[in-house]
C-alpha cells in the first residue's frame, strides 16, 4: 500500500506508461472477442480509463504498474464486463451450454451460479432488500421455481432466497421472470455488494430504535443504478440493524450500521451532537477470516448512511488487493492502514468530517430475543402479531411457499419477511387470526414452534448443491437435531452452525458450536470421508467473538454424538442454570473443555 489514500485519477509518469501497456492489453483482449474499445482508448501515454468502470480499471492498472499480477477474475472483468455480455449469455443458454470458468464468474453478476459437479445446473440468488417481499412476489418465485427450477427454494443467511436446479435453457427465463415480479438477481454474486440486510421486524417491533427499511431500500436502489458499484475487488456486505428483537448479525458485515441512542452531552469538535437515534458505524466484519466488524467511534445520521457507505466502497475499490483474492476484503485494508487513516480517506472522499463521539454518550442497546424469529410475538401495532415460521435448515417446497403466500395475503399484512436465521416471518396478523395461521401452517407440514436447538440450527447448502463443500451440511444438521432432541431438553437457545467450506456461508465461527466441513482421512492410502472440524464459544452482538478450535476431523456420522456430549457438559457443569453456553465455554480453557467432554463420552 502507499503512504496515503490513493485516488483513482492520480498517476505518476511511470504509472501512466504502465497504464498505456495495461490498457493496450485489455483492448486487444476485447478486440479478440469482437467487443468495442474501453472508454476513449489508450492512444497516448497519459490516457486513463473512462466510463463507468474507470475506477476499477485504474485500480487494476496501478496493480500492474506496481509489479503485481492480476488475479484471473480481475482479468475477466477487464476483458469483458459481465453486464456487456448478456446477449452472449442468452445465446449460450439457447444452445444448452454451460459456462467455462470465466463466464461462470460473469454470469454470477446476473445472479446465476453454475454449481457443477454438485448439480449440473444453475442456482439463482435473488436480491431482496431488508429481506422483505410481498405475498404475490413470494408466490411468483414459487411459480418460477416449479416451472424453471427444482421445485423448492432455500432461505439464506443473508435473508434472501436461492432457487436451484435451473437448466441452462431455463436460466434467462428465470431471471427475466424475476424482473416481471419486480424482483432482481443483479449483482447477487461474484465481486459485488451482496443482498442488503436489515432488521427482520423493522417497523413492527416494540423494541426497535429505528426502522431500517427505508435505509436498506435506498442503499439497494443506489447500488442497482450505479454500474461503478459493481466489479469490486471482492464481495462486499452491508447491513442495517435497528436494534430490534431479532439480531441482524450486522457485525459479520464489511459495513455494519447499528442503531443507537445518543444521549445528552455528546460533542464533536467543540460542537454539541444532537441527542436521538443515530447509526453507529462498524467496519471490517468477515467471519470466515475470523474477524467481526469493529466500532469506529463514528456515528452517522440515518439519512446520511447511503453517502457514507458509498464513500467507504470507493476507497475500498481504489485500494484493495487486486492480485491476491485471499487478501482482497476490506478487513485487510483496515489491518494495513489502521482505522484512523481509512476514515480520513473516507472523509476526503465525502468532502467533510465524520462525527465521532465518546462511547459514554451511547446508551446500551436493547437485548436481542434469541427466539423471536420463531413463534407468535406482539407487534408495536395494537392487536397485531408477527409469526415466525420454523423451516428445516431454510428449505421450502413450492407448495409450502404458496401456502405461506396465501396466509400472508388473507391473514396478515401481505408481507413476508426473511431472516438471517434461515426462516421467515408473517407480519400483521390480527389476534383473531392467529389460530387460522397456525392451523394452515400445520396443514402444509410447517410450524411456528420448534425446539431451542432447532431454532438456532443453521446450515449452508453443503455438498448436495455446492462444489466447494466437504460435507452434506443440511442433512447432517438435521441428523444432529434428531439425535440430540430425544436425549436432552434445552432451557436456553443455542446456535449450532454447519458450514461446508472456508467461505463460511453459515458463519460457523459465531456459533455456540460451529462445524466446518473437512475431509477426514480413513487409511494410509489417503482415502477420505466427509466430516468436520468443531469449534466452540463463538458469538455476535454483545457476546461477539470468534469460536475456538475444539476438535479436528471427526467423521460426519460422529458429529451428532460429539455435539450431544458438548451440550451435556454445558448442562451438567454450568455455574448456574442461567449461564449461557457462550459464557460457559469462555469460562474454560479449551483443554479443560475437551477433558470434560471426553469424560462425558466415556460415561455414556
Amino acid at each position: 500500500m502507499t503512504d496515503g489514500p490513493v485516488m483513482s485519477d492520480d498517476f505518476t509518469p511511470d504509472q501512466k506508461r504502465y497504464l498505456e501497456g495495461f490498457m493496450s492489453g485489455m483492448q486487444s483482449a476485447r478486440t479478440a472477442r469482437g467487443l468495442a474499445p474501453l472508454g476513449s482508448g489508450a492512444g497516448s501515454a497519459a490516457s486513463a480509463p473512462a466510463g463507468p468502470d474507470k475506477e476499477h480499471l485504474a485500480a487494476q492498472a496501478r496493480t500492474v504498474a506496481a509489479g503485481g499480477k492480476l488475479s484471473d477474475p480481475e482479468k475477466w472483468k477487464a476483458a469483458e464486463h459481465p453486464f456487456d455480455a448478456y446477449a452472449r449469455f442468452k445465446t449460450q443458454a439457447e444452445s444448452g451450454a454451460y459456462p467455462k470458468p470465466d463466464d461462470n464468474f460473469r454470469w454470477r453478476y446476473h445472479g446465476l451460479f453454475y454449481v457443477a459437479p454438485a448439480q449440473n445446473s444453475y442456482m439463482c440468488r435473488l436480491r431482496i432488500p431488508n429481506g422483505i417481499l410481498t405475498h404475490w412476489q413470494f408466490a411468483g418465485v414459487a411459480d418460477l421455481a416449479e416451472r424453471l427450477g427444482g421445485g423448492y427454494a432455500h432461505v439464506t443467511t443473508r435473508a434472501n432466497l436461492q432457487v436451484r436446479e435451473i437448466t441452462a435453457e431455463n436460466a434467462p427465463g428465470f431471471i427475466e421472470g424475476l424482473s416481471d415480479l419486480g424482483l432482481t438477481a443483479k449483482g447477487s454474486g461474484a465481486d459485488n455488494i451482496r443482498n442488503v440486510t436489515g432488521s427482520a421486524t423493522a417497523g413492527i417491533d416494540p423494541l426497535e430504535l429505528l426502522d431500517t427499511r427505508p435505509h436498506a431500500r435506498a442503499w439497494h436502489h443506489h447500488i442497482l443504478n450505479d454500474r461503478s458499484l459493481y466489479g469490486l475487488p471482492r464481495k462486499f456486505n452491508v447491513a442495517f440493524d435497528g436494534a430490534g428483537s431479532i439480531a441482524t448479525l450486522e457485525d459479520t458485515n464489511d459495513i455494519g450500521f447499528q442503531a443507537v441512542e445518543v444521549i445528552e452531552g455528546a460533542s464533536f469538535e467543540a460542537q454539541p451532537v444532537a441527542p436521538g437515534i443515530w447509526y453507529r458505524l462498524a467496519l471490517g466484519g468477515i467471519t470466515g477470516h475470523k474477524d467481526l466488524a469493529r466500532d469506529t467511534g463514528v456515528i452517522v445520521a440515518p439519512s446520511d448512511a447511503v453517502a457514507v457507505a458509498d464513500a467507504v466502497i470507493r476507497i475500498f475499490t481504489a485500494n484493495a488487493n487486486r492480485a491476491d483474492r485471499n487478501k482482497a476484503r476490506l478487513k485487510y485494508i483496515l489491518d494495513d492502514w489502521g482505522f484512523d487513516r481509512f476514515l480520513t480517506a473516507v472523509e476526503e472522499k465525502l468532502g467533510r468530517r465524520l462525527v465521532r463521539i465518546d462511547a459514554a454518550f451511547v446508551a446500551p442497546r436493547p437485548a436481542y430475543d434469541r427466539l423471536a424469529h420463531v413463534g407468535v410475538h406482539r407487534q408495536a401495532q395494537p392487536g397485531l402479531n408477527w409469526i415466525g415460521v420454523a423451516l428445516p435448515v431454510g428449505k421450502l417446497t413450492v407448495a409450502q411457499m404458496r401456502v405461506i403466500a396465501a396466509i400472508a395475503r388473507d391473514c396478515g399484512d401481505g408481507d413476508i419477511r426473511l431472516t438471517v436465521w434461515q426462516n421467515l416471518l408473517i407480519s400483521g396478523v390480527p389476534d383473531a387470526r392467529i389460530d387460522d395461521v397456525l392451523a394452515n401452517l400445520q396443514a402444509a407440514g410447517l410450524s411456528a414452534e420448534t425446539s431451542a436447538l432447532r431454532a438456532g440450527l443453521i446450515a449452508c447448502t453443503g455438498a448436495t448443491g455446492c462444489k466447494f463443500a466437504a460435507a452434506h451440511t443440511k442433512e447432517d444438521a438435521l441428523a444432529i437435531a434428531a439425535h440430540c432432541e430425544p436425549r436432552m431438553t434445552l432451557e436456553q437457545p443455542v446456535n449450532i452452525h454447519l458450514t461446508g467450506c472456508h467461505n463460511s456461508c453459515a458463519q460457523h465461527y459465531i456459533g455456540d458450536i460451529g462445524l466446518i466441513g473437512a475431509k477426514v482421512p480413513v487409511n494410509e492410502e489417503g482415502d477420505t470421508v466427509p466430516g468436520y472440524d468443531v469449534y466452540v464459544g463463538g458469538g455476535y452482538g454483545v457476546d461477539g467473538g470468534i469460536a475456538r478450535a475444539f476438535r479436528e476431523k471427526i467423521k460426519a456420522e460422529e458429529a451428532p454424538a460429539v455435539v450431544e456430549a458438548i451440550l451435556q457438559v454445558w448442562q451438567g457443569h454450568r455455574a448456574a442454570p442461567e449461564e449461557s453456553f457462550v459464557a460457559f465455554a469462555r469460562r474454560h480453557d479449551i483443554e479443560a473443555l475437551r477433558a470434560l467432554v471426553a469424560q462425558t463420552g466415556e460415561a455414556a
